[in-house]
């Protein structure tokens, strides 16, 4: 169908009406595969129920049946859990996209403020370029422990000992940032898959309790009329009757659904981290980047794939309670700049020295001496006879 024919915008209600407008099995049919977006009604369901073969007829012909509450329940059951699956996914990739976007910003924001530290204590503006080239290659692990046993020494002090901790940091933001923003890319690819993506046809068999081959046939007519109604109430000219139907409508119609609002599931606690305190601890800190680099990949997978063994995963499917968990601290977590300069200078201050405490002179007087708890184990492990002396069984 041309642009020119267009006259009114495709909508989500356009949408529902042309559906609406179908018969009862084509409503079903465009509801199973549209179903991360539209519901199906209990008269659909009622209808697929009654729909079914019956799988002991041979003879060709439908015997009359009485449906029960236990294949109602059956089928229900198998739309919700479809529905669940396919909804789940889709609030996935929309979180995913949300929090990496989030931390993008987050560790771009405090790599120029880790910069503008620098530059503020005499960095020289060549030197953080330099840095900034250097990110990407640069192994911190090594650099850090020689900085730590330099300190413990009082070989530097501690001004110096912050500009090199800053530089280290600087560094490690720069090439989180990269990899957010990677993973970034990849998560809106798969989210925008995921929106085109509509139920498979052995999918809507299951569901549905039909053989492949008539699915096939409704799929055909079905989806023809849908398209062709469609393109009725998007022009002037109704379309002719023998008139193709345009599969841009089709592609047109997922880009519409996929703007509705999500869903948003309710998830509980699966166990991750061992406890949920010690979950929203560190994904506090993922909020703020403080987390190691070298664990940060293995913990978002935990979050995205549910691949940890910490994790006990009670449901058929992951749960989402430590992304939406992690998507409200980045809510309100606090990005202007005096925040982040007071967490870096935080985060890059030079642990405190312990100085050893010596033994009071009194705790060496009586280092030798036994205590009464000693004395009494002894005295059990050695035994007395009847007499009182001790005993010589030993």
């Amino acid at each position: 169908m041309s642009s020119t024919l267009m006259t009114r915008p495709l909508t989500v209600s356009l949408v529902e009406e042309a559906i609406a407008k179908l018969p009862i099995q084509g409503r079903v049919l465009l509801k199973l595969l549209l179903i991360q977006y539209l519901d199906v009604s209990r008269d659909e369901i009622l209808f697929m129920v009654a729909d079914r073969p019956d799988p002991r007829c041979v003879s060709g012909t439908k015997p009359v049946t009485t449906m029960t509450q236990e294949s109602i329940a059956a089928t229900t059951a198998r739309w919700q859990e479809y529905r669940r699956r396919t909804r789940l996914r889709r609030e996935r990739t929309s979180l995913q996209c949300t929090v990496l976007k989030h931390l993008a910003e987050t560790a771009d924001a405090m790599a120029t403020c880790a910069a503008s530290l620098l530059a503020s204590r005499g960095v020289s503006p060549r030197a953080i370029e330099t840095l900034k080239a250097q990110a990407r290659t640069a192994v911190s692990g090594p650099v850090l422990r020689v900085l730590d046993e330099r300190w413990e020494q009082g070989d530097i002090g501690a001004e110096e000992f912050q500009n090199y901790r800053l530089a280290i940091e600087l560094q490690t933001l720069l090439r989180f940032t990269e990899r957010f923003r990677k993973r970034l890319d990849l998560a809106e690819r798969e989210r925008r898959t995921s929106d085109r993506a509509v139920l498979q046809d052995h999918e809507i068999c299951h569901i549905w309790g039909i053989p492949a081959s008539s699915l096939a046939a409704r799929k055909v007519k079905f989806l023809s009329q849908y398209l062709l109604g469609l393109q009725g109430k998007l022009s002037d000219v109704p379309p002719a009757s023998n008139q193709a139907p345009s599969l841009a409508l089709w592609e047109e119609t997922l880009a519409v659904l996929s703007t509705t609002p999500i869903e948003r599931s309710i998830a509980t606690y699966d166990g991750l981290e061992r406890t949920e305190s010690a979950l929203l601890e560190k994904l506090t800190a993922y909020a703020l980047i403080g987390i190691p680099e070298q664990s940060e990949t293995a913990f978002w997978n935990s979050l995205v794939l549910g691949a940890s063994s910490k994790a006990v995963h009670s449901e058929a499917t992951r749960t989402l309670f430590g992304l939406q968990r992690l998507a409200a601290i980045q809510q309100d977590l606090d990005r202007s700049p005096d925040a982040l300069e007071h967490e870096l200078l935080k985060r890059t201050a030079p642990p405190t020295k312990e100085a050893a405490a010596p033994l009071s002179s009194e705790a060496e007087r009586h280092a030798g001496e036994l205590t009464e708890m000693q004395k009494q184990i002894l005295h059990n492990f050695i035994g007395e006879d009847m007499s009182g002396r001790a005993s010589d069984k030993w």
